[in-house]
């Protein structure tokens, strides 16, 4: 799938000359460092506004970003993405501050801990453990992730169904994988897609299994899209990068939650790739679709008061 528009066309180059598609199939340390230093390139100022102070909650290392009057609640609870291998709290830090100043809502992000030291379930267990801490004195929240973090908020999701805890208001999953059939239209079309390819998510997909790619395609922790059932879970946006190989698996997840009567908004991101949050200040293309993903999260938070 081709892209043409010259923004994101320099996007893809800015990003490839520090984070090279060989990183994602290098040495966890290489991939890392690739990684930070690709998301230092890109990194923008926070916003004037926005305190921010870092905590520890329920043991998991976090981030919050607070607008000056910020309501109480609801807060978006943010996950970064990365393959579950690379990413932190450093490398969507200007994300969450811009998220955070755009919607007016406190946003907190998470630190879970990173594959391959650590597999399947210290990611989601990490991130239910600060939604229960910030939730157990009633206060609602939002569940928002990009990529790997995506599939975590898919995951929360499911998991407070199963556990009867505290169910998010809402699911916003931006270029999610969520274990979707690597047979699809967009795994085959953009299996060389820049910044993310076919056989890189099937690597990460190994990585945070431990190898075990049996429970891949058996856990919807893991694999949202393999769920046997998809009632009772929150409205969502569910944003897809066309020119992404994961962008089918937006379109199956969208699909199941509608035929379950549930609420699911998808957008679909003409000539974008898989990243392009971090393109949002230089390509017209990504900064329109950050500002409706601001906006919908915050016609949301604004339903709930």
């Amino acid at each position: 799938m081709p892209v043409t528009d010259p923004e994101v066309l320099r996007f893809i180059a800015e990003t490839e000359a520090a984070y090279p598609a060989e990183a994602n199939l290098a040495s966890v340390e290489e991939n890392r460092r690739h990684y930070d230093a690709m998301c230092a390139r890109f990194r923008a100022p926070r916003p004037e506004g926005v305190a921010v102070a870092d905590a520890t909650v329920a043991g998991v290392p976090l981030r919050r970003y607070r607008p000056r009057d910020a309501a109480l609640a609801p807060f978006v609870l943010y996950a970064h993405g990365g393959g579950f291998v690379v990413g932190s709290l450093e490398s969507h830090d200007d994300v969450c501050a811009e998220l955070a100043g755009a919607t007016g809502l406190e946003v907190i992000a998470v630190d879970y801990r990173l594959a391959p030291e650590h597999v399947y379930p210290a990611q989601i267990d990490d991130v239910a453990a600060v939604w229960h801490s910030e939730t157990a004195a009633g206060r609602a929240g939002i569940v928002a992730g990009d990529s790997a973090g995506g599939t975590l908020a898919a995951a929360l999701c499911l998991r407070m169904r199963r556990c009867g805890g505290p169910m998010p208001e809402a699911q916003v999953l931006i270029y999610p994988g969520l274990g979707g059939d690597t047979n699809a239209p967009s795994y085959v079309e953009n299996a060389e897609a820049p910044l993310l390819r076919t056989a890189d998510i099937r690597h990460y997909a190994g990585i945070v299994t431990g190898g075990d790619m049996e429970l891949r395609a058996r856990e919807p922790e893991v694999s949202p899209l393999c769920a046997e059932d998809f009632t009772g879970l929150p409205p969502a946006l569910i944003v897809t990068a066309d020119v992404d190989p994961l962008r089918d698996d937006g379109a199956a997840y969208a699909r199941a939650l509608r035929e379950a009567d549930g609420r699911a908004d998808w957008r679909n991101e003409a000539e974008l790739v898989h990243g392009y949050l971090r393109a949002r200040r230089q390509s017209r293309r990504a900064g329109e679709s950050f500002r409706a993903i601001c906006r919908w999260i915050g016609a949301r938070a604004a339903a709930l008061s």
